[in-house]
């Protein structure tokens, strides 16, 4: 490649300089890759990344200019591109030998801290499975066009979230309001504000065409729940940036999109804002994140199977497998022993239902992580089973911290 060539490859995210690799699936990058299978569920803690709402103080909607109408009920794309773009802002990451990637970010404070992916300002991408370090620099760029140094507060690789920070004494923020993913739905009409291609400041706009989804993080061996789906176009430099609803809140952080061309048209998924919340949280206090773990992989039980198979619950998570050594495997939970063919899908029989952890009741593999995800590690949570489907008991499963 010349010198005024940008390189990408499988793998990475955001707008890269010549000699860096990227991921093609990364919503950062979008060369001409051919389609990536975004990972099948994996189970609650040896395959996913767990969802806890952890409540934070909402900044106060930023002023807009008189001629531009408030945002409302209705969409106006418009009115959210003149009151939320001041807050979104273009990420410029260092990464030595690798080069420089960028991405997008968007503020949530009055101190100056910036959500955006962690594949942005790290060398996950490059890291081979060794230790993962931060950019050695990273610059933010406003819609002024004024950029200034910033600081990495820290990351969460299972998550692929991370924040860093400015110095409002250098320029002023205007904090965006954070809304709850967990109460969109299918058809809510949302709007993508980033620098797709270095371009600063674009808006996209479309809806929320699927809800609920299970994503392969592209920082880490597990998987994200409750990952939004959007047909807004997203694109390479989009990740980090925010994805808004109607009302100008943010419900999702732009990570990912599944093409088979490597170009805008496809499915976009975006990192739940409620996951981020919890990310956020941890990072702001500790600059790391804990997550508990038991080490069991999970299938859904529907009311097809439980028919099938004589289960005593219609629904409910059915384990796959007990990863040994494991909290699940050091309180007795049992996996599948065998395995069959329902509708053309192949279930694991013979291991435990898991049916309540705690207080929570479980209808899919998925409650699973999100269940765990409201304990601690070292806490002792209860777990309802039907043990081979059918006789009920409690196992009580000393949780451990999540292996990276």
């Amino acid at each position: 490649m010349g010198a005024s060539g940008t390189a990408t490859s499988p793998g990475y995210s955001g707008f890269v300089q010549p000699r860096v690799f990227a991921i093609a699936v990364v919503a950062a990058v979008l060369g001409g890759a051919a389609a990536l299978a975004i990972g099948a569920l994996t189970g609650a803690t040896g395959g996913q990344t767990s969802t806890v709402v952890v409540e934070r103080t909402i900044p106060v909607d930023v002023a807009a200019p008189a001629a531009v109408p408030p945002i409302g009920t209705g969409f106006n794309p418009a009115a959210i591109y003149a009151r939320r773009s001041p807050g979104v802002v273009t990420i410029y990451a260092d990464l030595g030998v690798e080069g420089q990637a960028q991405g997008s970010g968007f503020i949530v404070d009055r101190d100056g801290t910036i959500l955006t992916n962690a594949h942005v300002v790290t060398d996950v991408a490059h890291s081979s499975g060794g230790a993962v370090t931060g950019a050695e620099t990273v610059y933010v760029e406003f819609k002024d066009g004024d950029r200034v140094p910033a600081k990495i507060v820290g990351w969460d690789l299972f998550s692929d979230v991370a924040a860093i920070r400015v110095d409002t004494a250098l320029h002023p923020v205007a904090p965006v309001p954070l809304g709850r993913s967990a109460t969109v739905v299918v058809g809510t009409p949302v709007a993508a504000i980033g620098s797709p291609f270095n371009e600063q400041s674009s808006l996209s706009v479309g809806v929320v065409s699927a809800t609920n989804r299970t994503i392969d993080s592209l920082t880490s061996g597990y998987s994200i729940s409750d990952a939004i789906q959007t047909d807004a176009p997203i694109n390479h430099g989009n990740s980090g940036g925010p994805l808004f609803d109607a009302r100008g809140r943010v419900i999702g952080i732009n990570a990912q999109i599944r093409s088979t061309s490597g170009a805008g048209e496809g499915v976009g998924f975006a990192i739940p804002i409620d996951t981020a919340r919890r990310a956020l949280d941890q990072l702001v206090r500790t600059g790391r994140v804990s997550y508990a773990y038991v080490g069991v992989t999970t299938q859904d039980v529907t009311p097809r199977l439980a028919q099938k198979f004589g289960f005593t619950a219609s629904r409910g998570a059915l384990v796959a497998k007990v990863q040994p050594d494991t909290p699940a495997s050091r309180a007795g939970l049992r996996g599948g022993t065998s395995v069959e063919d329902a509708d053309g899908v192949q279930v694991s029989l013979g291991g435990d239902v898991i049916v309540r952890i705690g207080g929570t009741q479980i209808t899919s593999a998925q409650d699973v992580s999100r269940a765990v995800a409201l304990h601690v590690a070292g806490e002792k949570v209860q777990f309802a089973v039907l043990r081979g489907g059918k006789t009920r008991r409690v196992v009580q499963v000393t949780l451990a911290e999540r292996p990276s």
